[in-house]
């Protein structure tokens, strides 16, 4: 079955997210553009999943849990979990990889923990658009073990992605998806490094705003409507 998707949203935990985007206004707005499927994908941290878990729940729509992770060099690969209790175990691991570098909201922004009901429950002090100590190449094994996949975002980036900071596909890479935000490179870039031919394309709003969660315009082709099938359609 065809199911519309947006796999790439950022919450007001992360600090370039607005503070509009607490998880009961993404799952509402979710709801009423019609997508199937989504997933808040926080920069290095997983917090708003809770939350979020309950609301899509509550309104019917599917969820998949994780983060934007970023590398030791600072690229940018989403960390994609079927189930929420995968996805805090995974960030609990990444946030014993945190550089010890405090958050400056006037800076950064704030980086705000919510709760189903929209009450704050807390801050993240560490901040979190900076880079981990895990390396891409770890990325992988990492995402297996806890249960969930890897998908390099926005490969087609200036700037933190794989082929931005790393130059090319490593050699020894086994990831099967990726994403690109704008798709009219896709033949280029495939042409340019193979190993993205084989691999499964995603396209994501990467959404800061409200405004800019997709509309239901991207399908994924799925067995059933379910957090474990889309995560068997983005492995395959």
């Amino acid at each position: 079955m065809k199911l519309s998707y947006d796999l790439h949203i950022h919450s007001c935990l992360s600090p370039c997210g607005d503070n509009d985007m607490i998880p009961s206004n993404i799952v509402g707005m979710a709801m009423l553009k019609q997508l199937d499927v989504i997933a808040v994908t926080d920069h290095c941290s997983c917090l708003n999943c809770p939350a979020v878990a309950k609301l899509a729940a509550a309104y019917g729509i599917t969820a998949l849990f994780g983060m934007e992770l970023t590398t030791e060099e600072e690229v940018h690969v989403l960390c994609l979990f079927d189930e929420l209790e995968k996805a805090m175990d995974f960030g609990s691991y990444v946030r014993t990889q945190y550089l010890d570098v405090m958050n400056v909201p006037e800076i950064f922004g704030e980086q705000l923990i919510m709760d189903e009901d929209d009450n704050i429950i807390g801050k993240e002090e560490t901040l979190l658009i900076n880079a981990t100590q895990i390396g891409f190449e770890q990325v992988f094994g990492l995402t297996e073990k806890y249960g969930g996949v890897m998908i390099p975002a926005h490969v087609e980036k200036k700037a933190n992605s794989l082929l931005a900071n790393l130059g090319a596909v490593p050699e020894d890479s086994r990831f099967t998806c990726f994403e690109m935000k704008h798709i009219g490179y896709r033949e280029q870039i495939s042409e340019e490094h193979p190993y993205f031919k084989k691999c499964r394309m995603i396209t994501n709003s990467d959404a800061h705003y409200l405004e800019n969660i997709n509309e239901p315009v991207n399908f994924l082709e799925a067995d059933e409507n379910t957090a474990a099938a889309v995560l068997r359609a983005l492995k395959g």
